[in-house]
């Protein structure tokens, strides 16, 4: 399961499915986050919970450093609960153990706070161009979570969410025990070629049976 970012349409990540190589009868599941943003001129664009664009906006304008660490979102929870009712209709149709979950952006900050708040078996955590939210929160919880496997990656010129918050991020989930794999790049906040490769030997690795 895969989850878009902020300000993206339902269907962002669908075309991943064309590239990624994973083992024949793999399923895939993008869900479209539940806030609507065409109200606010974005079109079909969608969220898993409401950003302050102005004030996103202005910081990048001003080169600031986006330091989300100690923020809980309004719709966090809801987003949560969200996810985590759709994993478990997933896990009707296959082994927990088998399931990956990750998501870019907005979708990866979710798939890691669904991840570090639950014991749900997971096959491997995805966080494509993520940054830590709610770090008080999330810290006590990554040890719990010791061995699982993550595929990490984050553009070194990312001016949405700062490359050493990335790494940061990295360094705590590698000292809590969880088997990371970090892959940074030349380039801002995307999925290019090189994530691409890095993912897909990553879900080779995970999903194999």
């Amino acid at each position: 399961m895969l989850l878009h970012g902020f300000g993206a349409p339902g269907d962002d990540l669908v075309s991943l499915h064309r590239v990624l190589e994973v083992p024949r009868g793999t399923r895939f599941a993008f869900p479209a986050a539940p806030v609507e943003l065409g109200a606010f001129g974005y079109g079909d664009a969608r969220a898993w919970w409401m950003i302050d664009m102005v004030k996103l906006q202005s910081a990048m304008a001003r080169g600031d450093v986006r330091d989300l660490t100690k923020d809980v979102p309004d719709g966090l929870f809801s987003a949560r609960l969200l996810v985590n009712a759709m994993l478990d209709e997933l896990t009707e149709l296959l082994a927990p153990s088998h399931l990956v979950l990750g998501g870019f952006s907005q979708g990866a900050m979710l798939s890691a706070d669904v991840a570090l708040r639950s014991a749900r078996p997971l096959a491997g955590l995805v966080l494509l161009s993520g940054t830590i939210i709610a770090e008080a929160e999330w810290k006590p919880l990554l040890e719990k979570r010791a061995g699982l496997p993550v595929f990490q990656s984050h553009g070194q010129s990312d001016a949405m969410l700062p490359f050493s918050i990335a790494e940061r991020l990295s360094k705590e989930l590698g000292a809590a025990g969880l088997k990371t794999r970090f892959v940074p790049f030349r380039g801002g906040h995307e999925i290019p070629p090189p994530v691409i490769e890095g993912l897909n030997a990553f879900l080779g690795d995970v999903l194999r049976t």
